[in-house]
């Protein structure tokens, strides 16, 4: 997405490169040279190797790759630049996939890396042709809200190894920093006893995250009241309500619902299910969640908690910050080795939401 922090990552990325290893051309078509050095002055940025090119027209970019012979080039938009062959503008499919073409055959005649910053649609697609996606062999997408601080960088395509890795970085004045502990940070601002909060153990790749979950309950005079989510899926939550209503007997008709994921993140998981529930019984009934709890687990339709995976890594975490009790579906404890749960945690396996709830609770 724009101003995300994708030309800070990349020209920090750059820096590095031109200290350690060689030449970097960083061919800029979107913004000038000016606006890249005082970039890179904030960032405290000063190597000689690394060049700056402000130029949009492909052929001449490729010139002065073959002239420098770079360690790495970086361009900075591949939708900004076009061929003088074409007819059509910049930012079209035939101008994207032809300009992308001609810096795939030079990158590859040369053995000089190539990255190409590309923007996505409000879908979240790459824009652009979709052949785009599959000319290239790595595909990396920088996510987070703008006014948060926090970004991950997930591997959606990666022919060189696995695509479950997933970095988190911070953007502060000095630029992108790598968080090493974000569920510590995700979990630095929140009051233990407030009714509403739920903590979620959530996967990101292989990397498990404690996040807080929150809910608000609020009794509304309208006959339609409203649901609304920031950071879980609005139909998850619509479903997650109606099992509280029929399996549990929560007479939520009357109440308008409010999710939020703390720090600006999106979970997409199914075993996010069991705090979101947690945190809205927590706010309706009023009753604050046990502050030393963590919660992972699916919630089916019929009000059953169903297993999640890698459970070992999900527990380690949550003992590593001082967590200690987990509540997790009792088949998923079934199915886990003894040897492989951490110490100095107490893991609850329960079978259903009405029995979580009596577990989680504050009486």
């Amino acid at each position: 997405d724009p101003g995300i922090g994708k030309s800070t990552l990349l020209l920090q990325m750059a820096a590095d490169v031109a200290r350690h290893v060689g030449t970097v051309l960083y061919v800029s078509a979107e913004e000038s040279a000016h606006q890249i050095g005082r970039r890179a002055a904030r960032l405290g940025i000063r190597d000689e190797r690394l060049m700056v090119l402000s130029e949009i027209v492909v052929e001449a970019i490729i010139e002065h790759i073959e002239n420098l012979k770079p360690a790495l080039v970086i361009v900075d938009s591949v939708q900004a630049i076009y061929s003088g062959n074409g007819a059509s503008a910049a930012g079209t499919v035939s101008q994207v996939r032809d300009c992308a073409a001609a810096l795939l055959r030079v990158g590859k005649t040369q053995n000089i890396p190539v990255f190409l910053v590309g923007h996505v649609t409000k879908e979240g697609a790459i824009a652009g042709p979709r052949v785009l996606e599959h000319m290239v062999d790595v595909v990396l997408q920088l996510e987070g809200e703008r006014f948060h601080a926090f970004r991950l960088l997930r591997s959606i395509k990666n022919r060189f190894g696995s695509t479950n890795e997933v970095g988190v970085f911070e953007m502060n004045e000095q630029g992108m920093q790598e968080v090493r502990n974000p569920s510590e940070l995700f979990l630095a601002e929140r009051l233990p006893n407030a009714a509403g909060s739920a903590i979620a153990v959530s996967m990101e790749g292989t990397r498990p995250l404690l996040v807080e979950v929150q809910a608000l309950c609020s009794t509304t005079a309208f006959s339609m009241p409203r649901r609304t989510a920031n950071g879980v899926d609005v139909n998850r939550l619509l479903l997650l309500v109606a099992v509280l209503s029929k399996r549990v007997g929560m007479d939520l008709s009357n109440q308008d619902i409010f999710v939020n994921v703390v720090g600006g993140m999106h979970i997409d998981e199914p075993a996010a299910d069991l705090a979101i529930a947690i945190a809205i019984a927590s706010s309706f009934r009023n009753r604050p969640v046990h502050a030393d709890l963590a919660l992972m687990g699916e919630v089916g339709l019929s009000g059953e908690l169903r297993s999640v995976g890698q459970l070992g890594r999900r527990l380690h975490e949550a003992a590593k910050l001082g967590f200690t009790r987990a509540l997790t579906p009792r088949s998923a404890l079934q199915r886990q080795s003894s040897e492989r749960l951490p110490s100095g945690i107490e893991v609850i396996g329960v079978r259903t939401l009405h029995d979580a709830l009596d577990v989680a609770l504050l009486r």
